[in-house]
């Protein structure tokens, strides 16, 4: 019997890293397979549009196939531990048998038959004793994989009663940056470097810069999806790291450059929480320029936006957007590039709207398109996650040296 356990423990010692590691492996190649469906199914009119059906078809098949591969090692790796286990209990049961040719005379039919049934049983309770001890360590690599987002460090507070905000606040729109720098995480390169720059109530600020300057990145910061490494951000004399982050970002509004909306009706992607009557909701679409077209749907407001929102053109997300922004009107609003999918009549339109209903609000817009912030009080130049200019559009264009002036010169606008 120890001879038996000690074999047992030899196979396990092979068998179970051999397992656990399949395991792992054959978790990570399933994850590409639903990846590349729930894509190919989100997009399925522009595969059959550009007809790629048989490239995306081959894909599906191969991470099929890469995974399988994996999932038939794991099957023969196991039939391999229950080939051996069965062999070494057949063998156990032959040598109680034997020893009992070997004794008769010696020893009575009812020893021997009680022998050789103790060592069926045993046999096979110590078959799943091994087995059952491997599958729990080699399934212990789902634990880990929880174990691995437990430790991923959480955001910060949801509410903070000590610093909770004035219900009415921001009430002016002042934003201030003191040294702000921040990065993406902890052991990378800083993505915003010793920011100071002001904002007053009101103003409309443009920020400009190449690829990888950290336009993003600054209103990451605004709604604290990145915290600072240093300094702070103040927004009417509130340091924003002392609120909560449902008290920052409820306050705050953000247009996107991709529209987000959710499978459900209009009504609820316009206001997710039923806080405004129908009227405002209606106010709203018509000062997005939505009012006709909602009007004509056979479901009003109860039409069905589907996932992702698409049974509505790119525009008309966009212009949803829009009139939940209007919606919710706070005293700083965040434009993030929103422009930057959609068509040049939807862009003058999102543009006038926002002129006209945020007229008396902090405006920041991250540019696509620099004929979009010509009109703003300052413009902000990052280059690398620093402040190079910060001025007026007529002062920096009048500058042939700046960097404002050269990316217009690029855009084909006259520094006239």
């Amino acid at each position: 019997m120890f001879t038996y356990c000690l074999r047992c423990d030899i196979f396990q010692m092979f068998y179970i890293p051999t397992s656990r590691q399949l395991k792992r492996i054959s978790s990570l190649t399933r994850s590409p397979i639903y990846v590349h469906f729930s894509e190919t199914v989100s997009g399925a009119s522009t595969i059959r549009a550009y007809g790629a059906t048989e490239r995306f078809i081959e894909h599906s098949e191969y991470t099929v196939d890469y995974n399988l591969g994996f999932v038939y090692a794991a099957f023969s790796s196991n039939r391999w531990l229950g080939f051996r286990l069965e062999f070494l209990g057949a063998v156990i049961v032959m040598a109680a048998a034997l020893f009992a040719v070997m004794g008769r005379g010696t020893i009575s039919g009812g020893i021997v038959g009680l022998s050789i049934s103790y060592a069926l049983q045993v046999t096979s309770e110590l078959n799943w004793l091994v087995r059952m001890s491997t599958d729990l360590e080699t399934n212990m690599v789902a634990v880990e994989r929880v174990e691995e987002y437990t430790a991923v460090p959480a955001e910060g507070e949801w509410t903070i009663k000590e610093t909770a905000p004035r219900p009415n606040w921001p009430f002016l729109g002042n934003v201030a940056f003191d040294r702000y720098a921040t990065r993406y995480r902890p052991g990378l390169d800083l993505v915003l470097r010793n920011i100071n720059v002001t904002i007053g109530a009101g103003e409309k600020i443009g920020i400009v810069g190449r690829t990888g300057a950290g336009k993003s990145s600054l209103t990451l910061a605004l709604f604290r999806i990145i915290e600072a490494t240093n300094g702070d951000i103040v927004i009417d004399d509130i340091d924003i790291s002392t609120l909560g982050l449902h008290q920052l970002r409820s306050r705050l509004t953000i247009l996107p450059q991709d529209p987000v909306l959710f499978s459900g009706t209009l009504r609820m992607n316009l206001d997710p929480v039923e806080l405004y009557t129908d009227e405002d909701v209606w106010q709203a679409l018509g000062n997005a320029h939505l009012k006709n077209f909602v009007e004509a749907l056979p479901a009003g407001l109860n039409y069905e936006c589907g996932e992702g929102g698409h049974n509505l053109s790119v525009g008309q997300r966009q212009l949803v957007c829009l009139a939940r922004t209007l919606l919710r009107k706070t005293k700083v609003l965040i434009l993030d590039e929103a422009t930057a999918a959609v068509d040049l009549e939807t862009d003058e339109l999102i543009q006038n709207t926002i002129r006209t209903e945020f007229a008396d609000c902090t405006v920041i817009t991250i540019a696509h398109r620099l004929n979009t912030i010509m009109d703003c009080d300052r413009v902000l130049v990052l280059d690398v996650g620093e402040v190079k200019e910060f001025d007026s559009p007529g002062a920096l264009l009048q500058r042939p040296d700046s960097i404002f002036s050269a990316m217009a010169h690029d855009a084909g606008i006259s520094r006239d």
